[in-house]
């Protein structure tokens, strides 16, 4: 683990975190809720690497030094667990753990970690839970997104997880239930993305210039109508993970993710509310991965969540 100098103004980059991040190891050793702070000051050149500037994605190795600024020199305190979090920690359901790994089912509703005006988030409630501190995420679902959400319980496990990810050897499956019925059947959905400030905050756009390329695959399970409003359930397979890309990409096809409240359609959202429908409809369904440390193949599902089963009953009983 990287350590701070007693004057807290530097940061010597540990044997563990060799060719990590550099944004990274600031947000694992000076807290995940101060990401947005930590990528604004690497941009500006208040972080410096071995007295000079850099990129948040440039590499650090063993023996570097970060220089930090005076917002950046005390570690973040931890965030206190909330009187109320045991009630809800406690019926996160477990999916697969051992030694080096833990993935639960995570509920709709959830931030994934503290910041950005949520004091605590589902990685700080399991690691007091648990009794984990080095507990990490893996990868990040949206507050509204339910379900597999992988951690890893140290360092070393964390990176190999992230190389898994860099090279796409992690195969994520989502199932999300759509606005109309989409034709083709399955294809190949193509886009470029950045981050753009629209009416109603920042959200992310298609720019075919400027933004980072987005690919998903998809393919239709079922489709319906209720009250003669079509809908669709779809499984998704995204080969990149750009912020927001299957919900701009569904909504780019004209095929909005149900409760979608920053891509779908008003007229959409109002339909969907007045059949009694709750939340955005995008679940991470399965999670397939070589176990980093066996070197053996592991898949982890996360059955649908209650709410939509009672609304697809709705939907098929009408």
């Amino acid at each position: 683990m990287a350590t701070i100098s007693k004057e807290d103004s530097m940061l010597l980059v540990g044997p563990d975190e060799e060719n990590s991040r550099l944004d990274r190891v600031l947000m694992r050793r000076l807290g995940e809720g101060r990401r947005t702070l930590i990528l604004r000051l690497i941009r500006k050149g208040n972080v410096r690497l071995n007295r000079r500037r850099a990129r948040p994605e440039t590499r650090v190795h063993a023996g570097d030094q970060i220089f930090l600024p005076l917002s950046l020199r005390s570690p973040e305190e931890p965030r206190p667990i909330r009187t109320d979090a045991p009630s809800w920690v406690e019926h996160i359901e477990v999916l697969h753990e051992d030694d080096v790994l833990l993935a639960v089912n995570k509920p709709a509703g959830i931030v994934v970690h503290g910041g950005s005006g949520h004091q605590l988030g589902l990685i700080e409630a399991m690691r007091e839970h648990r009794g984990l501190p080095e507990l990490r995420l893996a990868h990040r679902l949206d507050r509204d997104t339910s379900g597999v959400l992988l951690m890893a319980k140290d360092l070393s496990a964390l990176r190999l997880l992230a190389a898994s990810f860099r090279e796409r050897s992690m195969h994520k499956t989502y199932v999300a239930l759509v606005a109309g019925h989409m034709y083709p059947h399955a294809g190949r959905m193509r886009s470029r993305l950045k981050k753009g400030a629209v009416r109603g905050g920042e959200r992310m756009v298609v720019d075919h210039v400027e933004g980072k390329e987005a690919v998903t695959d998809f393919q239709v399970i079922y489709e319906a109508s209720w009250r003669g409003w079509p809908f669709s359930l779809l499984a998704l397979l995204p080969h990149s993970g750009r912020t927001h890309q299957l919900r701009v990409q569904l909504q780019r096809e004209g095929h909005a993710i149900l409760g979608d409240r920053k891509y779908a359609d008003r007229s959409d959202l109002r339909q969907y509310r007045s059949l009694g429908g709750r939340g955005m409809m995008l679940h991470a369904w399965r999670l397939r991965l070589w176990h980093p440390l066996r070197c053996e193949p592991l898949e982890i599902r996360a059955c649908l969540p209650e709410a939509w089963k009672a609304w697809l009953k709705g939907a098929l009983l009408d």
